[in-house]
């Protein structure tokens, strides 16, 4: 890892404390002297070794659970609000992650979501919020097209990341598919007494996932709160449903 982006690193991670973020611990930045041999000549050279500590996260990456054959929905929006509640963490933070993907997210035993990896993460000063890059290196696939346009970096860039998690979270596979698809796929796997309460649930996140995913920043939701909100909301409305009253549960 070069010197810049290790610091970079350091720097994000000792600013990220959050339950949906993998936790630091530490790191070690050594350099040390060597005699060797290069071109048939006895040389010194200097060996650099660069640590970073974290938490042990036990599962598996997100990117496992999305293709494994045992999706179930209370789990997957778990995540799905977990990932929202982090990231906009990072954000408060003044931290912009860059490289979201279901790889670079950590399941622990309560398959609650840890963001990790912050080597292409950006970090700003409090009345600082934008930059201009030439040299991102994302994944395609999850990278905001601003950014692999060479564009102006923003928080904006990680939500369109966020969508695309989303919809392979939703389909368990990537690419498009639309919602009645969607729908479908899962039906069969709810619980009937709650069926259309869940796919009420499976639709708002889509058409999040979907407005993320706008090719215009400024079509995307402004921010991870604005998602959380939403969710919550829309939570709210179905407990009224399901609690009429404060009485016994009822179907909606």
């Amino acid at each position: 890892m070069h010197e810049t982006e290790f610091d970079r690193e350091i720097e994000c991670l000792m600013r990220a404390k959050h339950k949906n973020v993998v936790r630091f611990l530490g790191y070690c930045d050594d350099t040390q002297r060597s005699r060797e041999i290069f071109d048939g000549k006895h040389v010194m050279a200097e060996i650099h070794q660069r640590l970073l500590c974290f938490e042990y996260v036990r599962k598996e990456s997100l990117d496992k659970y999305i293709n494994g054959a045992y999706r179930e929905w209370g789990t997957c929006y778990k995540i799905i609000k977990g990932i929202c509640e982090g990231l906009q963490y990072l954000h408060d933070n003044h931290i912009i992650h860059l490289d979201l993907k279901p790889a670079n997210i950590l399941l622990d035993d309560n398959m609650e979501p840890k963001i990790a990896d912050f080597g292409l993460s950006r970090c700003f000063d409090e009345n600082q919020s934008r930059d201009i890059t030439k040299t991102i290196l994302g994944t395609i696939g999850y990278l905001a097209p601003e950014i692999r346009e060479g564009g102006v970096i923003a928080r904006s860039a990680d939500l369109y990341s966020v969508g695309v998690i989303m919809l392979e979270i939703l389909t368990g596979q990537k690419g498009y598919q639309d919602i009645g698809d969607v729908l479908e796929s899962w039906s069969d796997r709810l619980e009937r007494s709650q069926r259309d309460t869940l796919c009420e649930q499976i639709r708002v996140c889509y058409e999040i996932a979907l407005e993320c995913r706008e090719f215009n920043p400024k079509m995307r939701p402004p921010s991870a709160r604005d998602i959380i909100d939403r969710l919550h909301t829309m939570e709210s409305i179905q407990e009224r449903h399901w609690h009429p009253g404060g009485g016994n549960p009822g179907r909606t």
